[in-house]
């Protein structure tokens, strides 16, 4: 695996890799690797002849700084992962590499409707800054495919968004969500987790297992009501359930027969704030 921490190189690299007949694909992180983006690597390898992946840890998409300051970073396990996986390029730059002018100097898109419910409410600018450095990273590595996983289910519909405003010819695919046993999903943030947390937090799984299974039998109104009552007495602090249409994410008020649907829910666990969907 050949690291790169310049934007010149790394461009060099590819380019000379392009011109030998490679097709790229392209797997951006944020570090503290687990199974689940070891996946996605797994999956480009299968289709690809060069693959990428970024580590970088965007100080733009976070809203609260101080969940910043604590996103896990583990670097060297995080090189070993990939070296297991096959990876063949792990870009790794710094915030001056990929902001030099700062992070006010670079093109933000507007994903309307996408950034005004859900994570978008939740976390005012967030997909801004997502959109920001995937433009940036994308415009780097020009990939032919771009890898993501299904757990940031609204941050692929804005990807996917991206992509159609950046007008690229790039396949944008979703790769179904990891889980532990228990279902938990897997994410970076689970290390933040008590052992006590870790536990409690697979109700979340329960919870969209449950609105999947009842969509034959009951109003969506009252399953969400169930699933809101169940993460209080785990002491979860629910910030959304929700149902969805699962192409564009407009929000539906009841099960619907004629559509693809998700669902969706975030809730956090003292500090640590986590989400999950399942599709319908």
């Amino acid at each position: 695996m050949v690291i790169f921490k310049n934007i010149n190189d790394i461009k060099k690299y590819i380019s000379l890799k392009k011109a030998e007949g490679c097709n790229v694909g392209f797997v951006p992180t944020m570090g503290a690797l687990h199974a689940g983006h070891i996946s996605l690597i797994e999956k480009s390898k299968q289709e690809n002849t060069l693959v990428v992946c970024s580590i970088f840890v965007n100080p733009t998409q976070f809203n609260d700084k101080k969940d910043l300051e604590k996103y896990p970073v583990s670097t060297e396990a995080d090189i070993e992962l990939l070296l297991t996986a096959g990876c063949d390029v792990l870009f790794l730059p710094a915030v001056s590499e990929i902001y030099p002018d700062g992070e006010g100097h670079f093109k933000t898109y507007d994903f309307g409707y996408l950034d005004s419910i859900l994570e978008g409410a939740q976390r005012p600018g967030h997909f801004r800054g997502v959109g920001q450095v995937v433009a940036r990273l994308l415009e780097i590595v020009e990939p032919s495919s771009l890898y993501l996983g299904q757990k940031d289910y609204q941050q692929c519909m804005v990807l996917k968004k991206l992509v159609e405003m950046m007008e690229l010819k790039l396949n944008v695919i979703i790769c179904p969500t990891m889980r532990e046993a228990d279902g938990l999903a897997m994410s970076s943030r689970n290390r933040r987790l008590t052992e006590s947390q870790r536990v409690i937090s697979a109700v979340i799984y329960q919870c969209l297992v449950s609105i999947q299974s009842k969509q034959q039998t009951d109003r969506f109104a009252i399953v969400k009501k169930e699933c809101e009552d169940l993460l209080a007495a785990k002491g979860l602090a629910t910030e959304y359930v929700a149902l969805a249409d699962a192409r564009d994410l407009t929000l539906l008020g009841d099960y619907q027969t004629d559509a693809p649907m998700v669902a969706l829910i975030a809730a956090r666990i003292g500090e640590i704030r986590l989400i999950d969907n399942i599709l319908l």
